[in-house]
């Protein structure tokens, strides 16, 4: 394997029905524009609240991708 240059970047996905699942979306989402994802790193859970109640479940993850430079 040569040398290798990987960018981060930061996505906060949400679901209605887990954190996990919340995980999931951030990733393929990104996964339609980014190419070569290597690794996603769940950074921070949260709720969105609405009228005292859990209306999403939010997951901030953190992902690389081989950086290919212009």
């Amino acid at each position: 394997m040569g040398d290798s240059v990987y960018k981060f970047i930061t996505l906060v996905g949400t679901s209605t029905e887990s954190w996990e699942k919340a995980a999931v979306t951030a990733v393929e989402q990104a996964s339609k524009t980014l190419r070569d994802l290597r690794i996603a790193e769940v950074e921070e859970f949260d709720l969105q609240l609405e009228d005292g109640k859990v209306r999403a479940f939010r997951a901030k993850v953190k992902l690389s991708f081989k950086y290919e430079g212009s």
